[in-house]
Formats: structure tokens, C-alpha cells, sequence
């Protein structure tokens, strides 16, 4: 993407971000997130069970009002097993990404900041009232001079100085956890979380981001994915064609029939897992706010900010996993968590871990139409959570490597949507088309391919 930006100094690279920002945000979330760490060390001082939901209600309150990336963690690690208490975890989900958005005077500093003073003269039109809102910018919609649609994504101010002054904050909560409950080591997910966080900053990556998967999914009728516009893309500016569509609750809202749901579970099924089965890449982050039904129940796919990008191995790992526990074979099951970077799996830890996998695979595993869960039970993945939770406590606890952390939470999040959805189709048939004729050196080699013709730089 070419453009350039007055503000793209270096003392804006989230590695440098200001002290003083810095000093500003931690003024505004350690109220919150230190407040609670003074009544946890009180509370196991004196032999007293810490309040968590009391804790977890706080920290809401204190965070609510802020724009930033602890609401989109706190988003994140709802759906991330044990990474916080339920308590916090609960609290924090109800965040609303959606905040109040800058007013005008931020928006024309921005652009004049990154298209120059003339930047009004490169538009036939452009909206200055935010189309929408969310934790790390806000959109615009504009109108290019050859009669493109576009939507315009402006950055907040001081992003990077914000993003280092909440990860510390991220870590301290985290920490404070641990010493209540060891039974996930959370160091590999933190440090997962603030690169991935870190790489959302800079739009001109999600910009090559956002042309890989159209790369990906140009064969998909079903998935459309907007397109960067080359001059009009900066490192707080994304500039990207403008997609017509409903958002998924809005759509839901009119209660559509079953097989308009199906077509569209279809669709979002493709969406994430072509990319993932094919390529060794996924889109990290299933939040409902990312994807919109358009007409013929057709998906738009939205927001390529956070992309994980694995090992041609790491997939085939999640392929033998799934072969492990349908033939109940627990060495191959061993060998499949070894490949993924998890360590000192003894017998009991496998077993423990093959309850939260049989939990993910088990729609997988019947060859006919059903739902994504078929109980009725509401609280089931969280009851099996808590069983997965009690066996790793009992065994000594579990470090789960960085590259599980976004597979696992797009598994999580896009079954959460399946079941909104209602879909009855058969899982088992769509895995198999996927998986069908799977070779390790063939998609390590589209992988590389794919990467280099969108320019996306490389992924720790």
C-alpha cells in the first residue's frame, strides 16, 4: 500500500510509544486493575476468599468509559478458557466495543495528518459523522472521484501509547489470577495477545492482510472480503471498498428460515476455515461485529487486524487430533499436542486435555444434519470447561503454546455463532471437503505463495 503520513514518526512505533501516554492511560486503568490486586493480597493475607464478582463488577465500571484494547482483550479472553476468572470474564464481555466516536475536528486532523492538507480534494465525497465505532478507530464513509465507494478507517489518538499502558495492565491481571489459580500458565497467551495487539496498529499490515484473504477466498461465491485502495492506506489510515450488508443480530432480528441460517453458517464455516485448512491461516477475531449477510445470504467478511498465520504442521497436528480422539488413540493424540508446542503431557494431563478436545470435535464426528450442540443445556461448554479446569488444577497445570491461543479462541467464537444461528447441516461432511487430500508440503508451499504476493510481513 503506498501513502505517506506527517504523524508516521518514529516516536509513534508502538515500540516507543509516549511515556506520558502511557503514564496518562495506566493513571485511568490502574484504579481498576491495581484496586482489585490490593483486595486479592488483603483477602489471602487474612485467610479470606477473594470477592471476584465484586472485583470483576469494578473493573468494568472503570473500564467501561475507555476506548482501546482492553475492551477488545476483555472481548478475547471471554472466550479464551481460564485465561481470567469467570467472574472477570463475564464483566468484561459486556464491554461495548461500540464507543462514542471522535467528533469532527479529530477526523480532519487525522486525514490532513495522513493524506496531507488537500486530503478533502482527493474524494468526490466524505463523510465526517463515524459510519461506526469500535475499540481502536472509527469509520468513515467517502466516495472516490471515479465513483468507488469506500469506508475510511481513522485510528483514535495515541493508540500505541494506549495499547503499552494496557498490556501492562493485562499483565498485572493476569498475574494476580495466577496466584489465585494455576491451572493454565498464561505466558505464551499474554505474549500472543501483545504481538498480535501490537500488529493491529499498523493499518498498512491489515491493508496486506485484507488482500491475502481475498486471494484466499477468490474461489468462494459465498465470502466477500473488501479491497484496499492503493493511496489511500497509512499506518492510521485504512482505506477499503465500502460492502453493502446487515449485521448478523440485526439480520437474526427478522427471524429468517432455516435454510437462509444454514446458507449462511455455510458461508461463515468457509470463511474461516478455506483460509485455515488450505493456507495455515485464521482469522482471529469471530466477534459478531465482523462479518455482515448480504443479500442471497451471502457474508462479508470484515476486519483483518488480527491474523494468525501457522506452520503447515501445527494443522496437520489439528487434523491428527481430531483422527487421535475419534479412534480413541492416545499416543497420536500425545504426538498431535507435542507438535503443537504443548510440554510434559503425562497420562493424566492427556486425558484431561482430550475432554476439551472431544468437546470441540464432537459435531465433527457424526456423519449426518445437526446442530453445532444439541443439548439444551445453556451452561454445557462452560461445565466442560470447568471439569477441564478441576483436571489441569488436580495435575499441575497446563502452558498452552502462543499458536493455540487464536485457534482456539476462533473455534470457540464461530461455534458461539453457530449456535445463534441455529444451523442444522452436516459438520462432518464440510471438515472432510476440507480436509480431504491434505498435504503438509503442499500448503506450507501456498502458504508462502499467498503471503508474499499480498506483502504480509512475517508472523512470530
Amino acid at each position: 500500500m503506498s501513502g505517506t503520513s506527517r504523524e508516521d514518526a518514529p516516536h509513534d512505533d508502538a515500540g516507543r510509544a509516549s511515556f506520558f501516554g502511557e503514564i496518562k492511560r495506566m493513571a485511568r486503568t490502574s484504579g481498576a486493575v491495581g484496586g482489585i490486586a490490593a483486595r486479592v493480597a488483603g483477602a489471602r493475607l487474612f485467610g479470606v476468599s477473594p470477592n471476584r464478582a465484586a472485583h470483576a463488577e469494578d473493573l468494568k465500571q472503570i473500564l467501561g468509559g475507555l476506548k482501546g484494547p482492553l475492551m477488545k482483550v476483555a472481548q478475547f479472553l471471554s472466550t479464551v478458557p481460564d485465561a481470567l476468572p469467570a467472574e472477570y470474564a463475564a464483566e468484561l464481555a459486556e464491554l461495548q466495543a461500540n464507543a462514542p466516536p471522535m467528533g469532527r475536528a479529530f477526523v480532519r486532523r487525522r486525514m490532513a495528518g495522513e493524506l496531507g492538507p488537500d486530503w478533502r480534494g482527493r474524494f468526490a465525497a466524505f463523510d465526517e459523522e463515524a459510519a461506526a465505532a469500535a475499540s481502536l478507530g472509527q469509520v468513515h464513509r467517502a466516495r472516490l472521484h471515479d465513483g468507488t465507494e469506500v469506508a475510511c478507517k481513522l485510528q483514535y489518538p495515541d493508540m500505541p501509547s494506549t495499547v503499552e499502558a494496557d498490556l501492562r495492565q493485562l499483565k498485572l491481571a493476569m498475574a494476580i489470577y495466577h496466584r489465585m489459580d494455576n491451572a493454565i500458565q498464561q505466558g505464551d497467551i499474554y505474549a500472543e495477545l501483545a504481538e498480535r495487539l501490537r500488529e493491529e496498529l499498523d493499518y498498512r499490515r491489515e491493508a496486506a492482510q485484507m488482500q491475502l484473504y481475498r486471494q484466499m477466498l477468490a474461489s468462494e461465491p459465498t465470502v466477500r472480503v473488501p479491497a484496499p485502495i492503493a493511496g489511500f492506506c497509512t499506518r492510521r489510515l485504512l482505506t477499503m471498498t465500502w460492502l453493502e450488508g446487515r449485521p448478523l443480530m440485526r439480520w437474526m432480528a427478522d427471524d429468517p428460515p432455516q435454510e437462509a441460517r444454514n446458507e449462511v453458517a455455510v458461508a461463515l464455516f468457509r470463511a474461516w476455515y478455506v483460509p485455515f485448512y488450505r493456507y495455515g491461516v485464521i482469522h482471529g477475531d469471530p466477534h459478531l461485529g465482523n462479518y455482515q449477510v448480504r443479500e442471497g445470504n451471502q457474508v462479508n467478511l470484515l476486519d483483518f487486524g488480527a491474523i494468525r498465520v501457522f506452520p503447515a504442521r501445527f494443522v496437520r497436528g489439528v487434523i491428527d487430533l481430531f483422527e487421535a480422539v475419534r479412534d480413541k488413540d492416545l499416543a497420536r493424540a500425545h504426538a498431535a499436542y507435542e507438535s503443537w508446542g504443548f510440554k510434559d503431557i503425562t497420562a493424566e494431563k492427556l486425558t484431561v486435555l482430550n475432554l476439551w478436545a472431544q468437546f470441540l470435535y464432537e459435531p465433527l464426528m457424526q456423519d449426518r444434519v445437526r446442530r453445532i450442540q444439541e443439548t439444551n443445556d445453556p451452561q454445557y461448554g462452560r461445565a466442560v470447561a470447568e471439569e477441564v479446569h478441576a483436571g489441569l488444577k488436580r495435575t499441575g497445570g497446563v502452558r498452552p503454546p502462543r499458536e493455540f491461543v487464536l485457534m482456539d479462541r476462533s473455534a470457540i467464537g464461530l461455534g458461539s455463532v453457530f449456535l445463534r444461528l441455529g444451523a442444522e447441516l452436516n459438520w462432518h461432511r464440510l471438515f472432510h471437503e476440507l480436509i480431504a487430500d491434505f498435504d503438509t508440503d503442499q500448503v506450507a508451499a501456498r502458504q508462502a505463495a499467498a503471503l508474499a504476493q499480498a506483502g504480509v510481513p512475517a508472523t512470530s
